[in-house]
């Protein structure tokens, strides 16, 4: 029998008391994990949030910041004679190599952090990958051409590397702080995290806006890109190494507490099978502790014991092909990689072209190139917070309410309707008309299927497989983003690209983007509702409801009517 500890008090509870009477290792899963989906809303969750959520403000900001750096490059680096035949601007093909590289090593940071947070467990690999990106990012700040590798070369090796570390962000943040958060307000917890993306992309653009005003006598004395060299082309080099390097800055703040959490008592109780160790690290959760240190003597005998009774199944790449072979299963899998995929081909095509799309309503241009900087990094900031942001928010507030699938469907409807408009009656909207429907098509793209396809895959999978699955819908993402911009985006300049319109195709891709939302709203109809249900009912432990898989709670062949009293017990802890 587990033995009882000292600690507790009115400010904290010791929840480890509340079962450390009771042997059976699935009874005291059951009041550990009760616990944690009960708790009242309180710092130790703010706190999971920000740490979480610092991270993915890192990363919005490294990616959204390439769009504003590309073009402070091409001032740099394509200003010789033996540029084309337009200096100043960068090449269209290092333009896209640069931005497509992050998202190459995102898809592989994505799949292999995702996999090896299900092996190896989540705390071991969180903060590695901030590691990684902070590293990679002081590395693109002070990088430089040489005759034997040009720029482009080295900043798309570092990309590919930074990438790898967001891409590890994705999984990690999204099962940690859904494995941590209450079951009634996960869905809020989960969106104020990715909501800092949003606040990421401001940050970009703010920190652009600066460093551009700092260096507004120089930049003022050239007209254009064109003529920028001397002073104006050193500037323009200190202050694109300026805002890469800042991306480091709030990833070296956030590392400390990435480092030092607790491992989620869920991936404790059902892949490490130790239970005095998982209910250790509730305790330690909820008083705000590193992690929980349970006698090695009681910790030892409950693995043994848990070895052999608890009833959840192990993981394996046999019981992985089990699981997913189900069509009620594969189906979900299907439905979020495949929503995240249609999502990011329109989301990425968009906002990694900010300055594309600027260009065409005016925010693009300027009396010299102090002007052109300053009227684009305005111009990014006024999309981010007129659509971006407040869409980001007011998922968050809606989403335990409304739920998952009805703002998915809601948003990839309306991007429908939006993006058509753009495409069909591109000629008669006027720069006035083409701003407003970007910005409403960036507050649905966020009050929709941008913050639920990242929500919903960190909860609609068991414990064993969820970090894989959400690393898998993630990397399908962006996979879309690739398509994007490597055969899509490339479609607005055929035709006859001049200087008055540069982007002749435009029309005809917003039509395309269209089709690819269209898309998602035929695979948010594989994905279930995950408002309000525990993990655990989501994953079809729960005997009585829905999802039930006698596989899934460990009763092998069992029906419903053959499970123990220990099961149904969990049926008094839905919905709480």
């Amino acid at each position: 029998m587990a033995q009882r500890t000292a600690g507790g008090n009115a400010a904290f509870h010791n929840f480890h008391n509340d079962y450390a009477h009771i042997a059976d290792p699935n009874e005291r899963r059951r009041l550990a994990l009760a616990e944690i989906d009960k708790a009242p809303f309180g710092w130790y969750h703010i706190r999971a949030i920000v740490v979480a959520g610092i991270g993915f403000f890192t990363d919005a900001y490294d990616i959204f910041a390439v769009g504003l750096v590309t073009t402070m490059l091409g001032v740099v680096y394509w200003h010789t004679a033996a540029s084309p035949s337009k200096p100043g601007y960068i090449d269209s093909s290092a333009d896209t190599a640069i931005k497509v590289a992050t998202s190459g090593g995102t898809v592989m940071g994505q799949v292999g952090f995702g996999i090896l947070a299900d092996i190896v467990g989540r705390k071991r690999m969180y903060g590695l990958e901030l590691i990684i990106i902070i590293f990679a990012t002081l590395a693109q700040a002070l990088s430089s051409n040489s005759p034997s590798m040009s720029i482009v070369g080295v900043i798309i090796f570092w990309r590919v590397i930074m990438g790898i570390g967001i891409g590890g962000d994705y999984p990690l943040s999204s099962i940690i702080t859904s494995e941590f958060a209450t079951t009634k307000w996960r869905g809020a917890m989960m969106g104020s995290v990715f909501a800092m993306q949003g606040i990421g992309q401001f940050a970009a653009g703010i920190v652009a806006l600066c460093v551009v005003a700092g260096f507004k006598d120089s930049l003022s004395t050239a007209k254009t890109v064109g003529v920028c060299d001397g002073d104006c082309a050193e500037s323009v080099d200190k202050m694109w190494r300026i805002i890469i390097g800042f991306g480091a800055v709030p990833g070296c703040i956030a590392l400390y507490y990435r480092l030092t959490i607790p491992e989620t008592p869920r991936f404790t109780f059902d892949v490490a099978r130790d239970p005095e160790k998982a209910g250790e690290d509730t305790k330690a959760y909820i008083q705000g502790k590193h992690e929980g240190h349970p006698d090695e003597i009681t910790r030892v005998n409950g693995i043994a014991s848990a070895e052999q009774s608890l009833t959840v199944p192990k993981a394996s790449w046999r019981d992985f092909m089990r699981y997913y072979m189900q069509w009620k299963n594969g189906k979900v899998l299907l439905g979020t990689a495949g929503s995240w995929f249609f999502l990011d081909v329109a989301f990425y095509g968009l906002s990694l072209n900010n300055s594309v799309i600027l260009q065409e309503i005016g925010y693009a241009s300027g009396a010299n190139v102090y002007q052109t900087f300053y009227n684009t990094a305005v111009g990014n900031i006024i999309i981010v917070c007129a659509g971006a942001i407040p869409g980001y928010w007011v998922t968050v507030a809606t989403v335990d309410t409304i739920g998952r699938k009805p703002i998915q469907y809601g948003g990839f409807a309306m991007l429908t309707i939006l993006f058509c408009i753009i495409g069909f009656a591109y000629d008669k909207l006027g720069t006035k008309g083409l701003l407003a429907l970007y910005v409403v098509s960036q507050f649905f793209f966020n009050f929709g299927p941008n913050a639920t396809t990242f929500i919903v895959p960190g909860e609609c999978f068991p414990t064993r497989y969820r970090s894989t699955s959400h690393g898998l819908s993630a990397a399908s993402g962006k996979v879309g983003s690739i398509v994007a911009q490597v055969v899509i985006g490339p479609l607005r300049i055929r035709g006859n690209p001049t200087t008055a319109n540069p982007s002749p195709w435009l029309n005809h891709v917003m039509e395309i983007y269209a089709l690819f939302m269209l898309c998602g709203i035929a695979t948010t109809t594989l994905i279930p509702e995950t408002k309000r249900k525990t993990l655990e009912e989501l994953a079809g432990e729960v005997p009585g409801t829905p999802n039930y898989d006698p596989m899934e709670a460990g009763m092998g062949g069992k029906g419903s009517n053959e499970v123990s009293e220990r099961d149904m017990g969990v049926e008094g802890d839905r919905n709480v």
